[in-house]
């Protein structure tokens, strides 16, 4: 049995990074959120923290429905 170590570094670096994006995509919608409900609170609008927001879990969701693509086909 030989093992491909360039492969598995490979592997290794392409999910780290993944990772990495996905939850820092998701850190940066919650932040959104909150911000909304800051902006909410001293009376002004939100829209653009609660679209970026909503931007970002969108973006969470097609990368994971793309990884489960991914792995079926």
């Amino acid at each position: 049995m030989k093992i491909d170590w360039a492969a598995l570094g490979s592997v290794f670096g392409v999910s780290l990074v993944a990772t990495v994006a996905l939850v820092g995509l998701f850190t940066l919608g919650i932040v959104g959120l909150s911000k909304q409900e800051q902006a909410a609170a001293r009376g002004g609008s939100a829209t653009l923290a609660r679209t970026g927001a909503y931007a970002c879990f969108a973006l969470c969701a097609a990368a994971v429905a793309y990884g489960i693509y991914l792995i079926v086909v």
